[in-house]
């Protein structure tokens, strides 16, 4: 073992790893490519997964991991990755030594609608959170039908939800194995982006993860979104394949003998004629052995019956800007996106009829307020709130009243250099864009050519700065923190979140026109008159 490969011993064996370097040059270990499970191929194809086994010898932690079989980020015409995905990344500035003490650690979901998405260090390069004092882990997770398909029939075992397990999973190897980065397993926080937002969220509310995490930062996604809900598909994906098919088990049968690249074929174009979103995602279950929620998250929410943590939601305050990125994204795929009529913006589990008289009065409220004079100019504010905003907002406000721990918001306003939406040339349009955030928490290697100019090495600090002090102490802006305020948490009354933009500014209420509306269209049905 040398300075420069490292090597650590887990419960599965030893491995080998090497170094990189932060933000300011110093020097931290990083360890690649660990599997935490069992590859989930043959017959654990779509189950429930199992820990990884031992392994003899010397593994090499120096080189990526397999991601998730998907399309290549952002040249969509290759492909890339593996059934075999389930790894995870671990970086560290010390390991353990009679000199050095437990670490915090922070545990990163990826975003990409639960679709697509990697813990590649070229996407989700460590070097900005490594300037702090922290373990840093970035795990993978089975995507799209691999990891979210879900059959009706209990004798399958096909409940679904594998990606959701896949990372619970994941967490469990992080309380086993952490203590020997120097990580404090006592001390976990897990946080993620869109899809990993959402996971986070799912985390929370999910009785298995109970224990395996002690803080929660969910970004631009949660559980009260509408697109987190996959439909049970299995049937009629399996009958573009062979239209014969009359039950699950055969369906199961088939999909299991096809190659990866076959599976994938079909996934595409089973996608083609469907919502960009909210077709291969997780579903409640019906209570089974492996079950990761079987109850609706607002019931969950509501009842205070979730892993009770110190809690950070957040949005961007251009997120609608996500719909101009997948239409270039599907235009790229050789996909044609589709012209929404407003009824495709009712909330799915309102269970509201199409062409009903409630269905008439929702598509009336949205055109009234959006069309407005005020409104109109801001072409994505109705993406935005239905896809995002309101759903974070309902989230935060019923968390505030039922968390015995502090709930925290912030909006991302930052229009920086260093965003997708600059990647994606959507200059014209005011605001940040879904996931303008991320660049600033992560190094990602197809930005790296932008110039950070002041504004964005201080957002970068700042960001680091906020999300390890939550790791540390459960609180962004403890006393004597470099910020010069005092975040303060939402409660009952108000709404407060800390508005990241040039400068740091703390607000209250906000979107209050907008939040009113969602508030009057949810009461519109039993299912969604507790979200506002």
């Amino acid at each position: 073992m040398t300075e420069d490969n490292p090597e650590v011993d887990v419960e599965e064996g030893r491995l080998r790893g090497g170094t990189m370097v932060d933000f300011d040059g110093h020097r931290f270990y990083s360890f690649l490519g660990i599997p935490y499970g069992k590859p989930p191929v043959g017959h654990l194809r779509f189950k429930a997964p199992e820990p990884a086994e031992p392994w003899q010898g010397i593994l090499d932690a120096t080189k990526d991991g397999a991601c998730c079989y998907q399309r290549e980020f952002p040249d969509m015409t290759k492909r890339d990755g593996s059934e075999d995905c389930l790894n995870l990344n671990v970086f560290t500035k010390t390991l353990p030594s009679e000199h050095s003490s437990p670490k915090p650690v922070m545990v990163y979901i990826h975003g990409g609608g639960f679709t697509s998405g990697s813990n590649k260090p070229s996407f989700h390069g460590p070097q900005y959170l490594m300037t702090e004092d922290i373990v840093l882990v970035v795990i993978n997770y089975r995507l799209a039908v691999l990891g979210f398909l879900s059959a009706e029939d209990d004798s399958l075992d096909v409940p679904g939800n594998a990606g959701l397990k896949d990372q619970t999973l994941a967490l469990k190897w992080v309380q086993r194995n952490i203590g020997s980065f120097n990580g404090d397993p006592e001390n976990v926080t897990i946080f993620g982006v869109s899809a990993g937002g959402a996971s986070v969220h799912y985390q929370i509310l999910s009785p298995t993860a109970k224990g395996l995490f002690h803080k929660a930062i969910c970004q631009s996604g949660c559980a009260l979104n509408p697109w987190p809900y996959g439909q049970r598909n299995l049937l009629e994906f399996v009958r573009l394949i062979d239209e014969t098919v009359e039950t699950e088990k055969e369906a199961l049968e088939i999909l299991r003998k096809l190659t990866i690249e076959e599976l994938y074929e079909y996934q595409e174009k089973f996608l083609d004629d469907k919502p960009q979103l909210g077709v291969f995602a997780p579903v409640i279950e019906k209570p089974n052995s492996t079950a990761f929620i079987t109850k609706h998250p607002i019931e969950i929410i509501t009842s205070g019956e979730y892993n009770q943590v110190p809690m950070i939601f957040s949005y961007c305050s251009n997120e609608g800007l996500l719909t101009e990125v997948m239409n270039s994204l599907a235009i790229a795929t050789g996909r044609t996106p589709k012209e929404l009529g407003l009824e495709s913006f009712i909330y799915r589990e309102m269970n509201v009829a199409q062409e009903s008289e409630v269905s008439k009065e929702i598509c009336r409220m949205l055109s009234d307020f959006y069309n407005r004079d005020d409104n109109v100019h801001d072409k994505y504010m109705l993406d935005s709130d239905y896809y995002f905003v309101a759903g974070i907002i309902a989230a935060v406000m019923n968390h505030a009243k039922t968390n015995h721990n502090p709930v925290y918001l912030y909006r991302m306003s930052f229009n920086g250099n260093n965003s997708f939406k600059k990647l994606f040339q959507l200059d014209e349009y005011p605001g940040a864009s879904h996931g303008d955030d991320l660049p600033y928490i992560f190094l990602f290697s197809i930005l790296s050519a932008t110039n950070l100019g002041e504004g964005e090495t201080n957002t970068i600090r700042r960001f680091a700065g906020l999300f390890s002090n939550f790791a540390k102490t459960g609180n962004p802006t403890p006393s004597g923190n470099n910020f010069n305020l005092t975040w303060i948490p939402v409660d009952a009354e108000n709404i407060n979140f800390l508005d990241i933009d040039r400068d740091l500014v703390l607000k209250s209420n906000p979107e209050p026109d907008r939040i009113e509306l969602w508030r009057k269209i949810f009461q519109l049905s039993p299912a969604t008159n507790k979200y506002l």
